[in-house]
């Protein structure tokens, strides 16, 4: 590896058809700031078992759903264990990198997290309400997203705990916190919950960012990008949406060019950082 000028491989859907995002947009632009300090090339999901050993890192960035292309990313997986390939984000996130198990744990260990159980025995543990979300345990996106009333729950096929029940909160707005290793970037917001992509900048109080870190801290990656969903609940206070360690998307043109440029730094720090590692 050449101290001055690491060779990246950036793992990228630029046709992905993201509702109410544009996945392309942002991995050019961001991929033409990284040149500054990387040799770097850009490869499909697909194409990135084959293509690993010619660099020194493999960069995950907007790459979709895994579940479209599901064995490709089981290769990859192995492939970069069996060769030592550093993988940024590192691949034992315990977030979305590796399903959506953590929301039963952060529910079980009582953390501020919308309640989530995946049994029909476990049914009477959620909270009262109006509906239900009921999702697959490897869906992504919202693929599978459904709404049903309390008396639909039990007839469900959970299977072995491939669905996940959480009650339909009536939140005020959904927030997300952005980081870079334990570093706080930026935060946005949909003031409008039915537009949920349509985000402004967010002013965190301390009592948020307190919030948004604890699931950092609890999810134990040294590097890499992490976007912390949440919902501001009727109380006021926030729950967990989403811990997203995989793939998350930046929504880096919600922001004003100093942010950019100062996340493009805070990357470029972090993955220096991480190619330094024994």
């Amino acid at each position: 590896m050449s101290a001055d000028r690491p060779r990246l491989l950036y793992v990228t859907d630029l046709a992905y058809p993201a509702r109410g995002r544009r996945y392309c947009d942002e991995d050019i632009d961001l991929t033409a700031r990284l040149r500054a300090s990387f040799d770097l090339a850009l490869c499909h999901p697909r194409d990135a078992a084959a293509l690993m050993d010619g660099f020194d890192a493999v960069v995950v960035r907007n790459s979709g759903p895994v579940l479209h292309f599901q064995e490709a990313y089981d290769r990859f997986r192995e492939r970069a264990a069996a060769l030592g390939t550093r993988v940024y984000n590192p691949l034992h996130g315990r977030g979305d990198m590796a399903g959506k198990q953590y929301l039963l744990d952060l529910t079980a260990e009582g953390h501020p997290v919308i309640p989530t159980v995946d049994r029909p025995e476990d049914l009477h543990r959620l909270p009262e309400a109006a509906a239900y979300a009921v999702k697959p345990k490897a869906g992504a996106d919202s693929i599978g997203l459904r709404f049903l009333p309390y008396a639909d729950l039990a007839g469900l096929p959970y299977g072995d705990g491939e669905l996940l029940v959480q009650p339909r909160i009536d939140f005020r707005y959904e927030v997300s916190f952005y980081f870079v290793d334990d570093r706080f970037q930026y935060a946005l917001y949909a003031p409008d919950p039915e537009r949920r992509w349509e985000l402004v900048p967010y002013e965190p109080t301390a009592a948020d960012l307190d919030f948004a870190r604890g699931f950092v801290d609890w999810n134990t990656l040294r590097h890499g990008i992490q976007r912390v969903d949440a919902c501001r609940a009727p109380d006021g206070g926030l729950l967990l949406v989403e811990l997203e360690d995989l793939n998350p998307y930046l929504s880096l043109d919600r922001v004003d060019e100093p942010v950019r440029a100062r996340f493009t730094e805070e990357l470029t720090r972090s993955l220096r950082d991480f190619l330094k590692r024994e």
